[in-house]
């Protein structure tokens, strides 16, 4: 594996009179220790822990900074040595394209515990489970004497299409304060 330091501590004399290619240096010298940082980040973390990556527009300036980064991805890519390794370097890559235009990255991402982690049939189980539970603390209620409306309406709609009738309980008006 081939690791490329970054030349940060290069000294740079910016003259007026510079046609700007002192400032692509410096830029291309900024995107190389992004890229290599996000590189080694991206080495480090389990696959299941990468943050969520949003979608950025083609726009003129990230299709620019994408070609720039593309020369400095062969180092790597020719010295990586299987599926995993060359993953990591590409999800690296686009971490680092995001991190250099900006891009902000959503804090629902799977590093988050996002929902989209657990599997829908899973998800729906549970949700059938909680509506269940619900149910039965209110039919619960009902049947410990609770006659509120929406309890009872809850009753009705559960024992909906059975034979079995909901009536409210009649309260006796001898605890009722005269």
């Amino acid at each position: 594996m081939v690791e490329q330091p970054a030349n940060v501590n290069t000294p740079v004399v910016v003259d007026s009179n510079d046609d700007g290619t002192v400032a692509q240096e410096l830029e291309l010298e900024h995107m190389r220790s992004t890229l290599e940082e996000a590189i080694v980040e991206t080495r480090s973390t389990p696959l299941e822990n990468r943050p969520r990556l949003p979608r950025i527009a083609l726009s003129k300036r990230n299709r620019a900074v994408v070609r720039a980064l593309n020369p400095m991805l062969v180092t790597y890519l020719e010295a990586s040595r299987d599926l995993c390794e060359t993953d990591s370097i590409l999800f690296g890559a686009a971490l680092a394209v995001c991190r250099i235009i900006g891009a902000k990255f959503s804090t629902a991402g799977r590093a988050t515990g996002h929902s989209s982690a657990i599997p829908a049939r899973r998800r729906r189980i549970e949700e059938r489970i909680a509506k269940a539970r619900a149910l039965i603390g209110r039919l619960i209620c009902f049947r410990s004497g609770n006659n509120r409306s929406r309890i009872v309406r809850t009753v009705r709609m559960a024992f909906a299409g059975t034979n079995v009738r909901v009536r409210k309980r009649r309260t006796t008006g001898d605890n009722m304060p005269k």
